[in-house]
């Protein structure tokens, strides 16, 4: 292991999240780079550091306003009383729950457990569920945000994508975003002949305002993938390719049921498929820049540079 492939995980190292062939081939690693274990110290240090920080509990009035924007639980208790008359039907088990903490708050609570039976107002009582409640609600609108977020991206492209963000932030965070410095597609192009088992079309787009930097080798979906790293004003566009196939894994598929252009943690990232490869490309630039890119990679593949030029 060198420092290229070291540094991405020294974070991970100093927070013993590493699984244990990782975490020793690092170790190693730190033990033989003066440069990686000053910064494994580091990181230490500022881990040790958060964790015996102080805790600063929220102050009451605080407390006191997020319950007092929280709705009341009156209407819940009625509707769990049955009607005169009307046979008794134990009521929904959600609300039998919130009927429990509103007679706690007002101290209706009797002594067995039961509602309305005797019972003194507990000012302590009445605090300590006000406060419950209001984590209560704040952790029932998180979890309800996730599982819409969840709902809104489709399971066979979202692992895909989300490790497309991690491997494009990894790349930039690491300083190891290009292996192969060039604007020359004949010498980025056969930079990657042995080192994959397929050649990626490469075209440098700098007339349209995509000038090619260069490539670099990734590891995605279980496998080597050719990155194509292109400049747009002062943002970074990396583009994955790799030979067009049914895999949903990977996004590949030409079914239509992948999107072409989706949203990631603030990222745009935009798919398309061309000369039988699949083209993911991903930016922190706004959507349209992708779309001129893709445009115009396309016009030039489809005007043959793609097929009769390159190393």
């Amino acid at each position: 292991m060198d420092c290229n492939e070291a540094r991405p995980l020294l974070d991970a190292n100093a927070d013993h999240e590493l699984p244990a062939p990782d975490a020793q081939r690092v170790q190693q690693h730190i033990e033989s780079c003066d440069a990686c274990r000053r910064e494994s110290e580091n990181l230490h240090a500022l881990s040790e550091s958060l964790r015996v920080a102080p805790y600063h509990r929220a102050p009451q009035s605080l407390r006191a306003r997020i319950v007092a924007g929280l709705p009341g639980t009156d209407d819940v208790v009625a509707a769990a009383q049955p009607a005169a008359g009307a046979a008794v039907k134990p009521p929904p088990r959600q609300w039998r729950w919130l009927a429990w903490i509103d007679s706690w708050l007002n101290g209706r609570h009797g002594p067995h457990g039961g509602f309305g039976g005797p019972g003194v107002a507990v000012g302590s009582n009445r605090l300590i569920a006000q406060g419950w409640l209001a984590a209560l609600v704040v952790a029932l609108c998180a979890v309800a945000a996730g599982v819409t977020l969840s709902l809104r991206r489709p399971a066979e492209f979202a692992p895909f994508a989300d490790e497309l963000v991690e491997s494009h932030v990894r790349a930039q965070v690491s300083g190891r975003d290009i292996d192969v410095i060039s604007t020359d597609k004949h010498t980025v192009k056969p930079w990657f002949n042995g080192r994959l088992d397929y050649s990626p079309p490469v075209e440098d787009l700098a007339a349209s305002g995509f000038a090619l930097e260069g490539g670099r080798l990734d590891y995605l979906a279980h496998q080597r993938v050719a990155v194509l790293v292109y400049r747009y004003r002062k943002h970074v566009i990396d583009v994955y390719v790799f030979p067009e196939a049914g895999s949903g894994g990977t996004g590949r598929s030409t079914d239509g049921a992948t999107p072409a252009a989706l949203a990631r943690e603030g990222y745009s990232i935009s798919h398309w498929n061309a000369e039988g490869m699949t083209w993911w490309a991903i930016t922190d630039a706004a959507p349209d820049a992708l779309t001129g890119l893709e445009t115009a990679l396309k016009a030039r593949l489809q005007g043959g540079s793609g097929r009769t030029e390159g190393g």
